[in-house]
This record gives C-alpha cells, sequence and structure tokens, in this order.
C-alpha cells in the first residue's frame, strides 16, 4: 500500500462526509469569525458530536485524521484550520503522547468531547525558532507544586483555552550557561487558575485562530499537572514538533487546494479583450506548474501520512512535507492575489486573506529558513 494508493472506498466516503460537516458547521460562519478573531465557541461541540476532535493520532486511524486535516485546509480559512489542528492535534498530542491515566480523563477525553479547549503555550518574545531563550519559569511553591511567571506569545485558541500545555524551565544549570531546553518541562495549566491573564493579538492573518498572548503571574501549577518527565522536556518537544510539522504539512496541502480551485474560476470567468484569462500562454503555464506541485506535495503528505500511522516516520520526512506545503501555499496564494488584479488587492477579498494566511504558514511550527538546517 503505497503513499499514492491508501485511501479505500470509506476512506473516500469519510472524506465526503467530513467535506459535508465542515460546510455546515465552518463555512458559513467563517467570514463572521475572521472579523471577530475566534470561532463561536458552539463549533467544539459541534465538531465533537460528528467525532471529529477525536480522530486517532498513531495507527492506522490516523489516515483518517489525515484527510480530516487537508479537508479543514481545503475550507480556505487557515486561521479556523489552525485553531482546530492545535486543539484535535498539535497540543493535545503531548496529552495523548505522555499523558498519565489521570490527566487524559481530566483533560484530553473533555478535549475530545469539545467540553475543554487546548491551546499551546510554547513561544516567548526571545524565544521561538531558539528555544534555548526560553524564561518563562516555574519556583516551588510552598506547600508543594509551582509557581509560574513568564509570557507567551501567538497563542492560537488563546482567549478560549480551558487549559494550556505550556513549555516552561524548571531547573536553573548552576554551572555553564543553559543549553537548548535542558531543565524544561511541559506543564498542564488551567486557564482560569489566578494570575493567568490573556490578551488578543491582532495578527496579518490567521484572523480567526484567536491568537493571544498570555502572562502568567505567580501562577499556582500542582505537582501532577507535570506532562511526561520533569526537566527532560528536549526529547518530547523534538517529537511533538515532528508531529506538528506533520499536521501543518496535511493542513497546507488542503489550503493549496482550495486556492488553486479559486485561481481556476477566476482564470477561467476572468475576460481580457473577450479572452477568458486562461486563453493566455503565460497564465495557463503558471497554473499547470502549480497544479503539478500541488500534486507532488499531496502525494508526499500522503506518504508521510502513511509514515506515521506505521509508526516510521522520520523527523527529516515531516521537515520537507512542513516546508515544501506551506512555501508552496505562499507562491500559489501570490499567484492567485497577482491574476486578480485590483479586485484581489481588496481587504475583504478572499485572494487577499489566501496572501495574508500563506506567510505565517512558513513561520509557525518552525521557520522555513530553520527548516532547511535541519534538512
Amino acid at each position: 500500500m503505497s503513499g499514492a494508493s491508501w485511501e479505500t472506498p470509506e476512506h473516500a466516503e469519510f472524506r465526503t462526509r467530513v467535506r459535508d460537516v465542515l460546510a455546515e458547521t465552518v463555512l458559513p460562519h467563517a467570514d463572521r469569525w475572521e472579523e471577530q478573531g475566534r470561532p463561536d465557541p458552539a463549533v467544539w461541540k459541534a465538531l465533537a458530536a460528528e467525532g471529529l476532535l477525536a480522530l486517532g493520532h498513531h495507527g492506522e486511524a490516523f489516515l483518517d485524521s489525515a484527510i480530516l486535516l487537508e479537508e479543514l485546509g481545503r475550507t480556505g480559512y487557515a486561521g479556523v484550520r489552525a485553531g482546530i489542528g492545535v486543539h484535535a492535534y498539535m497540543a493535545t498530542s503531548y496529552l495523548d503522547l505522555f499523558g498519565t491515566p489521570e490527566q487524559k480523563e481530566a483533560y484530553l477525553e473533555p478535549a475530545r468531547r469539545g467540553e475543554r479547549v487546548a491551546a499551546l503555550a510554547i513561544t516567548e518574545a526571545d524565544a521561538g525558532s531558539d528555544l534555548s531563550r526560553l524564561s518563562t519559569r516555574a519556583r516551588p511553591r510552598d506547600g508543594g507544586g509551582l509557581l509560574v511567571d513568564g509570557e507567551k506569545l501567538y497563542v492560537a485558541n488563546g482567549s478560549q483555552a480551558s487549559f494550556f500545555v505550556a513549555l516552561v524551565r524548571t531547573r536553573e544549570e548552576a554551572a555553564a550557561p543553559r543549553r537548548g531546553l535542558t531543565g524544561a518541562s511541559l506543564l498542564l495549566i488551567d486557564a482560569d487558575t489566578p494570575g493567568v491573564r490573556r490578551t488578543a493579538q491582532r495578527m496579518l492573518g490567521w484572523r480567526s485562530a484567536d491568537i493571544c498572548t498570555v502572562v502568567l503571574d505567580d501562577v499556582a501549577v500542582p505537582d501532577d499537572r507535570v506532562l511526561g518527565r520533569k526537566d527532560h522536556a528536549l526529547m518530547h518537544v523534538i517529537r511533538g514538533l515532528d508531529f506538528e510539522r506533520l499536521v501543518a504539512g496535511l493542513l497546507a496541502v488542503g489550503g493549496v487546494a482550495h486556492c488553486l480551485d479559486l485561481l481556476n474560476g477566476h482564470i477561467r470567468r476572468r475576460r481580457v479583450k473577450d479572452t477568458p484569462l486562461y486563453g493566455h500562454q503565460v497564465v495557463r503555464h503558471a497554473f499547470a506548474e502549480l497544479t503539478a506541485d500541488h500534486e507532488l506535495v499531496t502525494q508526499y503528505g500522503r506518504h508521510a501520512a502513511l509514515l506515521h500511522s506505521r509508526g516510521e516516520l522520520d523527523s527529516r520526512t515531516a521537515t520537507v512535507l512542513k516546508l515544501k506545503a506551506t512555501e508552496l501555499a505562499v507562491r500559489a496564494a501570490h499567484v492567485c492575489l497577482q491574476f486578480h488584479g485590483a479586485q484581489g488587492c481588496l481587504d475583504e477579498s478572499t485572494a487577499a486573506r489566501l496572501y495574508r494566511d500563506a506567510s505565517a504558514g512558513t513561520i509557525a511550527a518552525g521557520a522555513s529558513e530553520l527548516l532547511r538546517e535541519l534538512i
């Protein structure tokens, strides 16, 4: 079973169902969510009721997740897909991989039911691609547990989150300078804990992703909220980032498909001197180039999904997928904007939204420059 052929008739039926559910629960509201900066809270339970927040992270069940991720991308709203992707996969993957049975019962299962919204609090002002500069710290609390201080940026689902999976330095190295994530831990932080403050961040793109700054001021975290091994988050984050890049790549694959659908319709309808744009060779060739590259990256994405379902995904494959899919999204969005002309430059146009959104994809989960170094 190759990456090109793993989709069975049952998978095709599931894809159709997912597309129908998203057409009913997301698309009628997405423009309004873009304006208000976050989705309606009801969407989480609506998606959960269809079983779409509880799809598998591992094994053959992940192939259904791969279909969902592509179709989320195909909605054309990168902010929506980012928020759902973070909740259903990126943040909750750490619980799925490293959570205790008690943590899973308290956090993962309610998230899958749409009762609690998950967010990932990793990035800081001086710690993005270089996490060695992590400054959020935890210190022992009298009576047990930890007190956390710091500020996290660009947190998707920030205002609606019920809990954060946060990367925090829990042990300082006494001698040598800090190296990497030595002494860091992943913590589960309840959003309603005293000392947690959230402020919306208005972004160029991903406007419906509910992006926030999260300030942690003497936030009490019980000892049983440490996720995985305390002071040993490095290997957890490396494994989580491979999965995050797989998810981001599959979302981008779907996003490019939406962009090409929009572009195809436009160049066939739009006429210049009584000739459709598609009648000009330069336009046809630009569209053909994007279509060919999309077919290649789609098959690579499905190959990566198959590897993951077999427990064989490696960092290089996840990194290549994320790099090539998100950069293709930027190129496709630029061509789409260019061929829409002045109309595409209107702030409310779909072409403009795709162009704004595409740029963020090459930064989140590892900037393209970092990914090239990793490759």
